[in-house]
């Protein structure tokens, strides 16, 4: 028997599915929320990790997957947490594993890893601390750089220097993003030498603005330096050695770059500005996933939201995203209380 209270409730239910635009579909009695379409269509499951008991999520700043599939999520920690730790560690279903680094509380931000003479990696940029660390993957430090102060450049005249991702060349060198310092982007060794500055902050073509992400693209005939030159809305892209090659910039579908992954064909995006973007090998945006932007309004306006308050189905700031081994996608948003979101790849 329908009541007028239940009449009323679907009238409600269905007012609030008209407001979801058409790429993002809410199926009802369960079913479950899809984004995008066609070949890059996703379930779309928020929450998907949460932290271990007595952790509350700090801003969910960055995510890695190791060759056995164990999954790492850096955060800042909440004020509200009882437990201290900043990397997160689970396995490929999502089963807590482990957590370790306290001494990053607050200043976590980038999280990327790589293999190093035969064993795995991990690089953390702490932004509080100005530091980028290498550890193992439970922690151990092996090596830790600040400010380039042994570059005489840098140390006659100091910059402010807050790194915010790494990225990794074949030939052992690493490119280090001052993203929210002065905006220089630095290259070091594999050994950790300071090598010198592949660009320097402005917004003409080869300058940057808040380079907050960075990934060398090695699917063509040569690696390839791609930034997220996030403060001027666009990627560029230089060769290793720091000659800029291309300028790419398309605020209608690609807003506020982050950070890259890449797997087969595609790249995935993080974009700060309501969504996840899809990339093909030239840069085009070919996808834009759980675009929240005309609910969400200025960056970063519903930070302060709480949890219930989120549309399902459109990200808010999404920070970091990465392809998993078996080809869903995992998106870490930059929230006071966090966000860790599956995009479970649906059969085409």
């Amino acid at each position: 028997m329908h009541t007028r209270r239940s009449f009323i409730g679907q009238v409600a239910a269905t007012a609030a599915l008209s407001t979801i635009p058409a790429p993002f579909i809410r199926a009802s009695q369960g079913r479950p929320l899809v984004v995008g379409s066609g070949e890059h269509t996703y379930e779309c499951v928020h929450d998907w990790l949460v932290p271990p008991d007595g952790m509350v999520w700090g801003d969910t700043h960055g995510l890695c997957q190791d060759s056995q599939g164990n999954i790492y999520v850096g955060h800042t920690v909440n004020s509200s947490s009882m437990r201290p730790e900043t990397v997160v560690v689970y396995d490929a279903k999502g089963k807590f594993i482990r957590a370790f680094g306290e001494e990053y509380r607050g200043g976590q931000h980038g999280l990327d890893i790589r293999k190093e003479s035969g064993r795995e990696v991990l690089y953390i940029c702490d932004t509080t601390r100005s530091r980028v660390v290498k550890t193992t993957l439970d922690g151990k430090v092996l090596w830790s750089h600040g400010y380039p102060k042994e570059d005489p450049a840098y140390s006659a005249k100091p910059i402010s220097f807050i790194p915010t991702n790494v990225a990794f060349a074949p030939n052992g060198d690493f490119y280090i993003g001052d993203g929210y310092g002065s905006h220089h982007m630095m290259r070091f060794s594999e050994k950790g030498k300071f090598l010198g500055e592949i660009a320097s902050p402005g917004k003409g073509d080869g300058e940057l603005n808040n380079p907050h992400g960075q990934w060398v693209d090695t699917r063509g005939s040569e690696p390839v330096l791609v930034v997220a030159d996030r403060g001027n809305r666009r990627i560029q892209t230089f060769t290793l050695e720091g000659r800029h090659l291309r300028t790419i910039q398309d605020e209608s579908r690609l807003r506020m770059p982050c950070h890259f992954h890449v797997r087969g064909d595609w790249m995935v995006c993080p974009d700060l500005d309501s969504q996840v973007c899809i990339l093909d090998r030239d840069y085009k945006v070919v996808a834009q996933l759980g675009d929240g932007r005309e609910n969400n309004g200025k960056v970063g306006s519903r930070r302060s939201q709480k949890r219930s308050e989120f549309t399902p189905g459109q990200f808010i700031t999404p920070h970091d995203a990465i392809f998993l081994h078996n080809g869903d996608i995992l998106v870490a948003e930059w929230l006071p209380i966090g966000r860790i979101t599956l995009l479970r790849k649906v059969a085409g």
